[in-house]
């Protein structure tokens, strides 16, 4: 678990540094999986249809719900390492 965590860490700082900017879907599936991983399943109410950006990404969030936080440690370390 600790080597995991070590690996997430780096990942996310990894993310900030990628040599070009990842799609909307990808970058949703980034955002979706760093939040399960470190808040868990997705418990905050629904943004309105005003709310564009918000609704995509409680979407995307709420789309792994019920994901154990390692595995979603590990799967957003392997898709930030398949972007690099």
């Amino acid at each position: 678990m600790a080597d995991l965590k070590a690996a997430f860490e780096a990942a996310v700082a990894n993310s900030k540094t990628l040599a070009e900017r990842p799609d909307n879907a990808t970058l949703l599936k980034i955002y979706a999986l760093y939040k399960q991983a470190t808040t868990g399943d997705n418990a905050e109410k629904k943004p309105g249809f005003g709310d564009l950006v918000g609704r995509a990404k409680w979407d995307a969030w709420n789309a792994v719900k019920g994901t154990p936080a390692e595995a979603a440690m590990q799967q957003y370390v392997d898709l930030i390492e398949s972007l690099r």
